[in-house]
């Protein structure tokens, strides 16, 4: 018996959420969750129902898709995320290589497209739209280091070189300590590190550290 992904849909437009839940329903390997219209709407439901696979409108009312993702990913780090937008993808980018997100879904794509785009990513390919790749020749092995963290990885790295405990941390950035945790794994995934004080030197030596 195949393994059934429990998926929730963030749309702010409710028609738009329901035909995309009933796209991907009549995949095999689907289990809806639900939906939500905002991105603190999806936090809460992403707690609510632990879903397997998100898909993620990348224009939300209150948060940007981006923003949503990572702290998904921060509080559910084996789940998979797919963005799904009408507007230009290119700053996306260090998003896919960092492995936030999965996939970009472009609106307006073929059912069977969409169904295709889901099924690779489950089975834990990174799909990348075609107009994607001049960028990406562009990016060398170290630019891609360079962008993989995210703006709130960079807010918790400043803070640890500031000397700020986890605990204090977890309040200024309004998560939970395990949060931190699980923040720190990835980052030092992405770092290529093992010890946090070599992800501190590895970070101060980055153009991202702003000290």
């Amino acid at each position: 018996m195949k393994r059934k992904y429990k998926t929730i849909v963030v749309d702010d437009h409710p028609l738009m959420a329901q035909a995309t839940l009933q796209l991907v329903s009549q995949m095999d390997r689907i289990e809806t969750a639900g939906f939500a219209k905002s991105g603190e709407d999806a936090l809460q439901l992403a707690a609510a129902v632990r879903p397997d696979l998100v898909l993620l409108d990348y224009q939300l009312p209150d948060l940007s898709g981006t923003q949503v993702a990572e702290q998904l990913k921060a509080a559910h780090p084996n789940l998979k995320i797919i963005i799904f937008t009408g507007v230009d993808v290119s700053d996306l980018l260090p998003f896919l290589l960092s492995g936030l997100i999965g996939g970009i879904i472009s609106k307006g794509v073929t059912e069977s497209t969409m169904k295709h785009i889901v099924a690779c990513v489950l089975d834990d390919h990174i799909v990348l739209p075609q107009s994607m790749l001049p960028q990406l020749k562009n990016v060398t092995g170290k630019d891609a280091v360079n962008q993989l963290l995210t703006d709130e990885e960079v807010l918790l790295m400043t803070l640890i070189i500031k000397g700020d405990t986890y605990e204090k941390i977890a309040e200024q950035m309004y998560i939970s300590k395990r949060s931190v945790d699980n923040y720190l794994r990835r980052i030092y995934e992405k770092l290529g590190v093992q010890t946090r004080a070599q992800a501190i030197e590895r970070f101060v030596q980055s153009p991202q550290y702003q000290g």
